[in-house]
């Protein structure tokens, strides 16, 4: 790990975190008290300071008319690194793996395996367990998301 990416990691945390992954979920210039509102911060003074921050990094640009913050730069870091970004969504890397191996499972399942016999169980049993790692892991990373 460089040291980039290190001092990125040290300042992405807490609050700044939950900011940075709103901005990147948001896609959109968001306003201070609408950070504030969705973050359920205290003040907006603090969702002020946490975009201020990010600005401070590089990430995030503050527009010069409506003194709306847009995300200008996207880092993977952290939990970041296991997911993927489709338009607004954000998903688990893990997801795809576990929905790609499910629907082949499935589809041998339902029409390649006409009896059971031995090779048929073990290669069903495998499936179904490889399935089960996939889905666990995308669970288990979609759980680290900051909120």
């Amino acid at each position: 790990m460089d040291t980039d990416t290190a001092e990125l990691e040290y300042a992405l945390r807490g609050k700044a975190w939950k900011v940075y992954w709103f901005l990147l979920k948001k896609s959109e210039p968001v306003s201070v008290r609408e950070v504030q509102r969705a973050l359920h911060f205290s003040s907006p003074s603090v969702a002020n300071h946490h975009l201020e921050q990010l600005r401070e990094l590089g990430l995030v640009a503050k527009q010069e008319i409506g003194g709306h913050y847009i995300l200008v730069s996207e880092v993977k870091i952290g939990v970041l690194k296991h997911y993927v970004k489709l338009g607004k969504l954000l998903f688990p890397r893990f997801f795809f793996y576990a929905l790609f191996s499910t629907v082949f499972y499935l589809a041998y399942i339902m029409f390649l395996v006409t009896a059971f016999n031995r090779d048929n169980l073990f290669i069903v049993m495998f499936g179904a367990i490889v399935c089960g790692i996939f889905w666990y892991e995308a669970y288990r990373v979609w759980g680290m998301r900051p909120f």
